[in-house]
């Protein structure tokens, strides 16, 4: 509130007042606005005029009017919260005002910016901004910007709770104050020092201050400020146990809260009255004080709010229309640029025509062989293009082709080796049964059989042919598959490519030559080789190579 209270006093001070052109009466009255009307203003409407009158001071080269167009612009954006926005134009008033040694005007901007900064919880850019506006005060011998600057100064050391320099600063401040004789400004000094010491406890002393603050205060007729001094003098009152104090004095700031329709104020005034009567005993009172602050509290927040979406729509349609003028105005500006240099060169080409055409027949029409040669040339060379294109395109088709064939290919030799393993799974059935009928003539010629047929679906040629061509459709599969895991074996990789062609468990295991309980056993196994997590898909995983 500090802060606040500070940039509503260089607004107040006249420090930044902005010289805008006379005719717009309207403008005029925003430009001097007080914070006792600022709720008064549509923010909206002030911010289209002010935008309206720095256009009219960029059109008439007033580099003066600008600037002090865009500090107003600053500061309303500033009121509502917006502080990106109001930081953007306060830097480029600056660096007008820098150009054109408007240095009053500057040191204010630079006072403002450091209170942006402050809210931007960026305290050491806040005091280099702040240091720079002390340097030009004093450079221009300008007391009353001085004090305001001493006093900002003093309140960021506040709030780090460096309360000497704190102290050194306000001191600094109220010394400038009265050799200028400014109650207004001494008012406010005396308010910072009692607010230090009762952010230090010493609540007499900060007694003290405030009741000379509001003495000055009287003396200046600041009403908006005599309500932070009577709530002030209310804190005090109530954390020193003086209740009564407490509601005398926080009742004084509600009515001249309700005088100037300050609602923030009027919410602030419930508040502390809710905690006095609250400390008093007198819960009823405390929280029928209670609502009433929620409820300004709330308006507050909703005009707040009103205001912020008006003024955001109003930069909008600003910022498009601006936009739109400038993208007219360019292209006008290209417009005419191309229609003069469309007449210079037909003026030349007709000059250099008549030129050609009465001394240099005969170069014309070397120059008109030499285009049929380029055009040839072109011509030749366009082909040559086309042909390369439709070559090119015919490899790519031919690639297609092969990997059409390869990918058929591979199916076919899956699908083989399904069919030739089923039939060898029939067979082995088959045998089984006949060893176990017990002939012993034909017993152990069956079991060689057997180990025959089960020897053939571990090493089985066509394994090979399928890597081969498997490879060639997804090439470099492996090799991505071996820098995840280089310890899978032969048969994890079979498994691995059965997986990749996304086959059923079913057909996978009658490959392998082994049974559904085996396979899953198998796929448990690889998913640990690829450090797998639980529920981690293996599949998934497998695709995504």
């Amino acid at each position: 509130m500090f802060a606040m209270r500070f940039f509503l006093l260089l607004i107040s001070g006249g420090l930044l007042s902005v010289q805008l052109p006379a005719q717009n009466e309207k403008l005029s009255k925003l430009q001097q606005f007080d914070n006792d009307d600022y709720e008064q203003i549509k923010p909206d409407s002030s911010f289209l005029e002010l935008k309206n009158a720095y256009n009219q001071a960029i059109e008439k080269k007033d580099q003066q009017a600008a600037a002090n167009c865009l500090s107003q612009m600053g500061q309303v954006c500033f009121h509502l919260g917006h502080f990106p926005q109001a930081l953007d134009y306060h830097l480029q008033a600056i660096s007008i005002y820098r150009k054109t040694n408007a240095s009053r005007q500057l040191a204010g901007n630079l006072n403002e910016v450091g209170v942006l900064y402050y809210y931007n919880k960026q305290p050491e850019r806040s005091r280099e901004h702040y240091e720079q506006a002390l340097d030009i005060y004093r450079s221009v011998h300008d007391n009353a910007g001085v004090a305001l600057t001493y006093g900002m100064i003093g309140h960021l050391y506040e709030k780090e709770q460096d309360y000497d320099s704190a102290f050194l600063y306000q001191r600094h401040a109220l010394t400038t104050y009265l050799l200028a004789d400014d109650k207004k400004g001494m008012s406010k000094i005396y308010e910072n020092i009692g607010s230090i010491y009762e952010d230090q406890a010493v609540y007499d002393s900060a007694a003290w201050y405030f009741k000379k603050a509001l003495d000055l205060n009287m003396e200046a007729g600041d009403k908006l400020a005599r309500i932070e001094i009577l709530n002030n003098l209310g804190d005090v009152s109530r954390k020193t146990g003086h209740y009564p104090e407490a509601l005398y004095q926080t009742r004084r700031a509600l009515v001249l809260a309700l005088e100037l329709h300050e609602q923030r104020q009027l919410s602030g005034a419930y508040r502390d009255l809710a905690k006095a009567h609250h400390l008093a005993g007198t819960n009823d009172s405390a929280f029928y004080y209670l609502e009433l602050s929620r409820q300004y509290l709330l308006e507050t927040y909703s005009d707040e709010n009103s205001k912020q979406v008006a003024l955001l729509q109003s930069v909008y349609d600003i910022e498009k229309k601006n936009n739109e003028i400038e993208r007219l105005q360019n292209a006008r500006k290209t417009n005419r640029i191309m229609t003069v240099a469309i007449v210079l060169v037909v003026l030349l080409l007709v000059a250099l025509g008549l030129l050609i055409i009465s001394r240099q027949r005969l170069k014309i029409r070397n120059e008109q062989i030499l285009r049929m040669q380029h055009r040839q040339i072109f011509e030749t060379e366009k082909e040559l293009m086309e042909a390369a294109l439709q070559n090119k395109q015919l490899q790519e088709g031919k690639l297609k082709e092969e990997l059409e064939v390869r990918s058929r290919e591979l199916t076919t030799h899956t699908l083989h080796l399904i069919q030739k393993n089923q039939l060898l799974e029939e067979l082995r059935v088959r045998l089984d049964e006949m060893v176990k009928e017990d002939k012993r003539d034909q017993k152990k010629q069956l079991k060689q059989l057997l180990s025959q047929i089960n020897h053939s679906f571990n090493h089985d040629q066509y394994w090979v042919d399928f890597r081969n061509i498997f490879e060639q459709v997804h090439q470099a599969f492996f090799d991505n598959l071996k820098r995840y895991c280089d310890t899978l074996t032969s048969n994890d990789l079979r498994l691995v490519a059965l997986l990749k062609m996304n086959m059923e468990s079913g057909d996978i295991a009658t490959l392998l030559g082994i049974s559904t309980d085996s396979l899953r056993v198998v796929r448990y196994r690889l998913r640990k080789k690829l450090n797998l997590q639980q529920g981690e898909s293996l599949t998934a995983f497998i695709q995504s190579l």
